[in-house]
Parts: structure tokens; C-alpha cells; sequence
């Protein structure tokens, strides 16, 4: 299993570190914050929701354009982070600390691996 703090990336932008229980939490990257200015808004998954791998899942808004959010594995949403609905701007504060969006109970905790490193994802982000 990998080490609890290591991220990995989908090519759309999001984050997901995954704990000793396979429970995967997702945001958004500090590329993507920055693309989108001043977070105003986001719109969080229902808990208990099962996600597919890469389906919308949630929405966040900034003063320039509304963008979903994808799951990068599949599985059910056990948490989500309901400060986000008060304070949208903790998103672009801290976007890979405190600015997580949803917690994520795997189907497959070893499909993390398949997910991009941070150096595939940064790669990406200069194409």
C-alpha cells in the first residue's frame, strides 16, 4: 500500500490520497484552483452515493467559470466536507489540505495505483 500523504491525480484536475482503510479523499488540484480564481460556490455528492470511476460527482463555481469535479475511483461517498458550503474559499486557501471535497469508501483499493503521479499530472498540466 502506498504512503498515506502520497496524492494522485486525474488528468481533470483532481487529487485523491487514500488511507490505511481504502477510504479515498478527493479535491481538486492547486492547477485547477488557480485556473479558476475566487471559489464562490460548491456543490457537494450525497453521502451514501456510489460512484463510478470518473463520473461528475460534484460541481465548484469561481467568479469565472462553474467545473465538475470527478471521482477518480469508484465507490461509495461516506463523508463530505460540509465547511465547503459555508466557506468556498478554502478551496483555493488550501486545496490539498483543508479544501477536500469528499470522502470515498473504495470498491478496489488497489486501483489507486493506476491513478496518475504527481509528476504524470504535472506533466499534463505544462502539454
Amino acid at each position: 500500500m502506498s504512503e498515506a500523504s502520497e496524492l494522485r491525480y486525474l488528468a481533470t484536475h483532481e487529487w485523491g490520497r487514500i488511507d490505511e482503510e481504502g477510504i479515498l479523499t478527493v479535491g481538486i488540484s492547486e492547477h485547477a484552483q488557480d485556473l479558476l480564481g475566487d471559489i464562490v460556490f460548491v456543490e457537494l455528492p450525497d453521502i451514501g452515493k456510489e460512484l463510478d470511476a470518473e463520473e461528475e460527482s460534484a460541481i465548484v463555481e469561481s467568479v469565472k467559470a462553474a467545473s465538475d469535479v470527478y471521482a477518480p475511483l469508484s465507490g461509495e461517498v461516506i463523508e463530505v466536507n460540509e465547511k465547503l458550503l459555508d466557506e468556498p474559499e478554502i478551496v483555493n486557501s488550501s486545496p490539498l489540505e483543508d479544501g477536500w471535497f469528499f470522502k470515498i469508501k473504495l470498491n478496489d483499493a488497489s486501483s489507486f495505483e493506476n491513478l496518475m503521479t504527481e509528476e504524470e499530472y504535472n506533466a499534463t498540466c505544462e502539454e
